[in-house]
């Protein structure tokens, strides 16, 4: 992130500081709180450890005034123009329901002055939905990738926390926005003024975009016993054909016995009940996120029917993927 010479005058922002880089960032209903916190966390602890208004900020929205977020959080939000006193930095947080309508013609207006703009998780799903480019590489969280991956073609969808092109970035948000703030404002911030940063989010290192997202349960390897870990793995890369629950312990190396003793104790739940699990979980990021048929989304998720499905389904979440997506399309009844 660049602060170049268009930048947003004083009379334009109302900001005492004309150093201050000023960072935009637009807001939906049922916004993400995490990603919202994690930004102006790390920007106010920037603005500590330099001692001075480094970077300033504001919350802009297409529902100006007060919003309530996923989990309770309330915010006031400015309105936003399409136009008018664009910032330095512009970034755009994931919400469930994230609209690209309401924040595309100011996304394009900052393209037009070459300042930057990130999407992160929902709205970077958004952006690449509606865009479909197959020019640029793009990326969102894992399991939206999952999604836009069964649904369409995007050759240029990569696994990294971050991709970049024509001063758009888009990001998998979520748990990974502290480090991706906090390697966009790197270039404004002394080696030692990152390190104590790292230090302050108890972070060993800071990814930089090029990283890998982890793309399962199993990625997680700490929280796991090598075999559990192994034996997720197996499952998480073979959803669309559920593999017997005695080749998954013979692939890794045990009896059945002992894998399924070893789930009941870590994990509270059979192999068998965690594999479908699994599956279910793919089938419902599928039903929610895209417009695939049934049929296809069962095939893909390894149930023999669409009967199979929804009936599995129904008993997991409490309702079937019909409800499900007459839901969407009918929100307000």
């Amino acid at each position: 992130m660049k602060k170049n010479d268009t930048s947003p005058t004083h009379a334009q922002t109302g900001d005492d500081n004309l150093d201050t880089i000023k960072v935009e960032i637009f807001v939906q209903k049922s916004f993400a709180p995490l990603e919202l916190s994690s930004i102006v966390t790390v920007l106010q602890a920037a603005n500590k450890i330099r001692g001075e208004t480094v970077f300033s900020w504001r919350f802009v929205s297409d529902h100006p005034g007060l919003l309530q977020g996923n989990g309770g959080m309330i915010i006031r939000a400015e309105p936003s123009i399409v136009d008018y006193g664009l910032a330095d930095w512009m970034i755009i947080i994931g919400s469930e329901h994230c609209d690209p309508k309401a924040w595309l013609s100011r996304l394009r207006a900052m393209q037009r002055v070459n300042r930057p703009v990130a999407l992160l998780s929902d709205a970077a799903t958004a952006y690449i939905r509606g865009t479909q480019s197959s020019e640029h590489a793009a990326t969102t969280h894992w399991r939206d990738i999952i999604v836009l991956k069964e649904a369409g073609y995007f050759p240029k969808l990569s696994t990294r926390l971050s991709e970049t092109s024509k001063c758009i970035t888009t990001s998998a948000g979520s748990g990974a926005t502290i480090e991706f703030v906090l390697s966009s404002i790197a270039e404004h911030m002394t080696h030692y003024e990152l390190a104590e940063l790292g230090s302050q989010f108890l972070l060993e290192t800071i990814r930089n975009g090029m990283s890998e997202q982890p793309k399962g349960v199993s990625y997680n390897s700490a929280m796991f016993d090598r075999n559990i870990g192994q034996a997720i793995h197996i499952m998480e890369q073979n959803l669309t054909e559920a593999l017997p629950t005695h080749e998954i312990a013979d692939e890794v190396g045990i009896s059945l016995r002992h894998l399924e003793r070893m789930f009941k104790l870590t994990l509270g739940v059979s192999p068998a009940r965690f594999y479908k699990k699994l599956r279910l979980n793919k089938a419902r990021e599928m039903i929610d996120g895209s417009k695939m048929g049934l049929i296809h989304i069962a095939m893909a998720t390894g149930f023999a029917s669409t009967s199979s499905l929804s009936s599995a389904y129904r008993k997991e979440f409490g309702c079937s993927p019909t409800e499900v997506r007459s839901a969407k399309r009918n929100p307000n009844q």
